[in-house]
């Protein structure tokens, strides 16, 4: 919803003025106090849910646009003064007055409008919001489908080696890639197969992006591989190995011809699974298909039961009424888990839920047409109104990408959508958002990382269809191919197609260049163009560069765009090199939260003034030292800074680490041609008191590991995930690891071991829940005891050809699921199977 968001939008930018260290002086205090005030009345009256109350529907959505307009233009001149002060270099006073008069009679409408509408009308009608830490229970039941789920569990394994591919068919929303994932994520499906990989294969693929997640690989990873040499490199890691592949919502045979090359038939087992909509992939497949019809009238009303009510039983008082709901959705499931998701949030009492099945039927009874898409848009018109902008902004991705959730928290938290509270920071809120949208089931979780904690998501496509089709309408968020009238006076501005460097410069660059002064983001994808950079109060930059083997050299004028929160700039294909500078200018950016770049930059001293910097995810980072800390100022630490990520060669002096005291993912690169490791003061991270994640690479073009790196190295006590890469390990260091408290997550990566016995000590690793294994050298044997290691899930060994076994006491640890070997010497091997057994 545009209003709500344009309020807590502008909420959040007086917010950040007022706790400016250089910028607090603009705004009188008392101005800004009643402009907080009239902006809260008019985000409770947006969430009271008014706009759904018979008649008055459609003045109540006229009313809302000009809300948001009005809030919209507020933040504009706000922001414009700031700027404006900004590169003149003064301090001045803005007089807010006319701003207030400008809210107050939006206030005054609003008052008319409650008024007219009477008492029996201001009822909220949407669906409430959960308390902190709740969580909706899983349950992994599938519905209407036992029969193909049984014939796909039995299409796993055959009288013959040969290998099989496998396809289910069906429309969009029936439950294909819920019976796969279900097949999939099996106990046996695991332990059978020595291989298993997922990856949407949309309308819009890309091969390299398919291989790349085939192969579980990031383009960071890469130098200059072409897809050939990719698809060779896949094809021989399948080849020794019993796989199972899934390739979900193939839409045409086109794509399938390009891959099938890459997949061997190594007599085997192996499997591939296909989902599609079009029968004529299946076809052209050439093997007999699994075809998913409608659920009838009793499937659909338990999986309608499951999502609404979990495991009890539907209240007789709403029987009638939810089984009406479930025959409007023609047995989809899709469908009918989104209504059933709707009221399983509605917890606060029957009669809440009554009110709003009713509302429910009401509506869809009234339709003309009961669609899917119709049925799909209840859910949006019932999600509660803090949800709405956030749901909306999912569409912005192209429709064959994962969601990577992270990434997307921090493009939700600088577009302003988050309001704070004071228990939790910005990103904790939006975290709980999302859940939200899952519990609902809007998006879908797609993969879990190793703390439980959901990476990455996705969204069907009927319903980024919706998302798409909602922003469109409410102006929220303008996607296009090209440029049509009117996009200067969009928000938000988003292009997936590939803009190549004739066209941009012939018709795409002239119009983004006449934006007016409304444009907030901006998301490219562009080859061989120049940038747009000319909006003074842009927030969101996000630039995909498609160029093929050239070096890309950021552009220094995108850091003259002061009003910048969120810039996001990735080499998106292979051989692409990009190096930059953040210039001194950087201290002007007033509000710069995240920066990601996917290559080599340089940041000067005045990175350290960035007070509002939250994230800094940058392929190599050089940073200047900081400036000696004057005494007088109390301010002097980025304490907002929560991410720091591949920092090369920084001296992590008391100074640096008092300026980074907050700080919880941290990732550090030594390169070995600048002396010892001494010269770091490493031995001062112990100071970073909030740090979970830590990394810590030693890189030595001839391969030679630190000797002294993990000698110099003090660990924080708050480490839960550790990652070490290039470095001796001594015993010594191997007890210090093991005795941090709450380490959960250990990684070695090219580790050397000084001693080639690994004997734990009673008393370490008693929270280690996942252990890699990766490449390390002279490690001979492995002593273990399952107390050794007692809450252990997850082992993970990789090209380890020197050790000799896997401890057998491994695998009586009650809570170990999963042994995972690559390319280890066949004793090893032998070890892992005996403890399988």
């Amino acid at each position: 919803m545009a209003a709500y968001a344009a309020l807590v939008s502008l909420l959040n930018t007086i917010d950040h003025i007022q706790n400016h260290p250089r910028l607090s002086i603009s705004l009188d205090k008392k101005q800004a106090e009643s402009l907080g005030e009239e902006i809260d009345f008019l985000i409770e009256f947006i969430e009271a849910g008014y706009s759904r109350h018979g008649v008055t529907c459609k003045e109540a959505q006229v009313l809302e646009s000009q809300i948001a307009s009005a809030a919209y233009a507020a933040e504009d001149v706000i922001e414009s003064h700031i700027v404006d002060q900004i590169h003149a270099g003064t301090i001045s006073l803005f007089d807010l007055q006319t701003v207030l008069e400008g809210m107050d009679s939006i206030k005054k409408e609003v008052m008319q409008f409650k008024e007219e509408c009477g008492s029996n009308e201001l009822m909220p009608i949407t669906t409430s919001t959960r308390p902190r830490n709740y969580r909706r229970q899983e349950y992994n039941t599938l519905v209407g489908f036992d029969e193909e789920f049984t014939q796909l569990m039995e299409s796993l394994v055959g009288e013959t080696f040969d290998r099989k591919i496998i396809s289910v068919v069906g429309i969009g929303g029936i439950g294909k890639t819920t019976l796969t994932k279900r097949v999939y994520e099996q106990s046996f499906t695991a332990q059978y197969f020595e291989i298993r990989a997922w990856v949407l294969v949309s309308e819009n693929y890309n091969l390299t992006d398919i291989l790349l997640q085939l192969l579980s690989m990031r383009r960071s990873q890469l130098d200059s591989e072409t897809d050939e040499e990719l698809g060779e490199l896949l094809y021989v890691r399948l080849m020794d190995c019993r796989y199972l592949i899934v390739l979900d919502d193939i839409c045409c045979v086109e794509a399938w011809d390009k891959l099938k090359r890459y997949l061997p038939n190594n007599y085997k087992g192996s499997r591939i699974f296909v989902t599609t909509r079009m029968r004529n992939v299946s076809i052209h497949l050439g093997f007999p298909c699994i075809e998913l019809n409608f659920l009838d009238e009793d499937k659909s009303w338990e999986l309608f039961c499951e999502k609404a009510f979990s495991q009890a039983d539907c209240p007789l008082e709403l029987e009638n009424i939810g089984r009406e709901i479930c025959r409007k959705c023609k047995g989809l499931p899709l469908s009918i888990v989104v209504v059933g998701g709707l009221l399983g949030r509605s917890y606060n009492s029957q009669e809440y839920t009554k009110s709003i099945a009713i509302d429910l039927l009401s509506t869809l009874n009234s339709a003309l047409d009961e669609d899917c898409l119709n049925i799909l848009y209840l859910s949006y018109t019932y999600l509660p109104v803090h949800l709405k902008p956030c749901f909306l902004y999912m569409g912005v991705f192209p429709e064959e990408r994962v969601i990577h959730v992270s990434r997307h928290i921090k493009f939700w938290v600088a577009e302003g959508f988050i309001r704070p509270n004071k228990t939790q920071s910005l990103e904790e809120i939006a975290k709980d958002y999302l859940s939200d949208l899952i519990d609902m089931n809007l998006i879908v979780k797609h993969k879990s990382g190793l703390n439980g904690e959901i990476r990455y998501c996705i969204m069907h496509d009927l319903l980024r269809d919706l998302c798409l089709k909602i922003a469109h309408e409410e102006k929220f968020i303008c996607t296009i191919e090209s440029i049509p009238r009117g996009v200067d006076r969009e928000r938000r501005i988003v292009i997936n197609e590939i803009l190549l460097e004739e066209e941009f410069q012939s018709r795409v660059f002239p119009a983004l260049q006449s934006l007016l002064l409304t444009t907030r983001t901006l998301g490219m994808r562009i080859d061989r163009c120049p940038l747009p950079l000319n909006n003074k109060l842009l927030r969101v930059f996000k630039v995909d560069d498609q160029s093929v083997g050239n070096e890309i050299d950021l552009h220094e004028g995108i850091f003259d765009q002061v009003n910048l929160r969120c810039f996001v700039y990735e080499a998106y294909n292979l051989g692409t090199f990009m190096y930059g500078e953040l210039p001194s200018s950087v201290s002007l950016l007033w509000n710069m939260q995240t920066i990601i770049i996917g290559g080599s930059v340089v940041a000067q001293s005045q990175f350290w003034e960035m007070r509002q910097l939250r994230h800094v995810y940058i392929n190599s980072l050089c940073i200047f030292d900081p400036p000696p800390i004057d005494q007088d100022d109390d301010d002097f630490a980025l304490r907002n800074l929560q991410t720091l990520r591949r920092v090369v060669n920084l001296t992590w002096s008391e100074d640096v680490c008092k300026r980074v005291p907050n700080v919880k993912k941290l990732e550090i690169v030594i390169n070995s041609d600048v002396g010892s490791t001494d010269e770091y003061c490493l031995s001062n991270l112990d100071r970073l008191s909030k740090l979970e994640s830590f990394i810590c690479s030693y890189n030595d073009p001839d391969g030679c590991p630190s000797i002294d790196l993990l000698q110099n190295l003090t660990f924080s006590s708050s480490i839960r995930k550790l990652t070490l890469s290039g470095c001796a390990m001594f015993p010594e260091n191997l007890t210090v690891i093991g005795s941090l408290p709450h380490l959960e997550v250990l990684k070695l990566i090219t580790i050397t071991f000084v001693q080639v016995d690994w004997v734990p000590v009673e008393g370490e690793f008693l929270r280690l829940k996942y252990l890699l294994i990766w490449s390390c050298s002279d490690l001979f044997s492995w002593s273990a005891e399952r107390s050794h290691f007692p809450v252990l899930e997850k082992l993970v060994v990789k090209r380890m050809h020197e050790l000799d076994e896997i401890p057998l006491d491994i695998g009586e640890i009650p809570t170990l699921e999963v042994i995972h070997l690559e390319c280890c010497s066949e004793s090893l091997a032998i070890s892992a199977i005996k403890i399988a057994r």
